[in-house]
């Protein structure tokens, strides 16, 4: 008995074994995001985030959100820096607008990692929004529509999380649709 006992233990253990390991990376901007790296060494591979890691390179930021963290780092995609006037981010990578690019950068990141169902969780015991201080300093707020993740940054612009939960070994990133803006 004790021996179909241990077999059947071991077998349960090899199923739960290898339903951990079957379990998918994400795939951000056509690339494999795997949590064993860090947020910077994820991003360099995604192509729908060259611009965000241009600006980051630009900004100073690389050693930082290669740091042990953790960190939530709300995305923005090309097509979501695209969405800002033209010549914005040109002019915003450029030496003397450091200052301000950093600052921009740093609002979308929050101290910790708080994953979709942590901010969900946040959201229901606020009645329907939660307030996250970033990095900067700034303020934003997560709220639902529907079953989407929604943020609002000081101006009272709007950004969608379109990929949730790309957990990182420091941190985690939630790809966002709209660059938010600080005050």
């Amino acid at each position: 008995m004790k021996k179909i006992l241990i077999l059947a233990i071991t077998l349960a253990a090899s199923v739960i074994s290898t339903q951990t390991f079957a379990q998918k990376n994400k795939m951000v901007g056509g690339a494999e995001m795997y949590p064993t790296k860090d947020i910077i060494d994820n991003a360099v591979n995604s192509k729908d985030h060259t611009t965000l890691v241009a600006a980051v390179q630009a900004a100073g930021l690389v050693e930082t959100l290669k740091s042990a963290g953790p960190f939530t780092v709300f995305a923005p995609t090309n097509a979501a820096f695209d969405k800002l006037p033209a010549g914005t981010v040109a002019e915003l990578v450029k030496p003397e607008n450091k200052e301000t690019l950093t600052k921009i950068l740093t609002y979308h990141v929050v101290a910790g990692r708080h994953s979709a169902a942590d901010i969900a969780k946040a959201i229901k015991a606020g009645n329907g929004k939660a307030e996250f201080t970033t990095v900067s300093g700034g303020k934003l707020t997560a709220s639902m529509k529907g079953k989407s993740l929604i943020l609002t940054d000081e101006k009272g612009g709007i950004s969608t999380v379109t990929i949730a939960d790309v957990f990182q070994k420091n941190g985690v990133i939630h790809v966002i649709d709209t660059v938010v803006m600080p005050n």
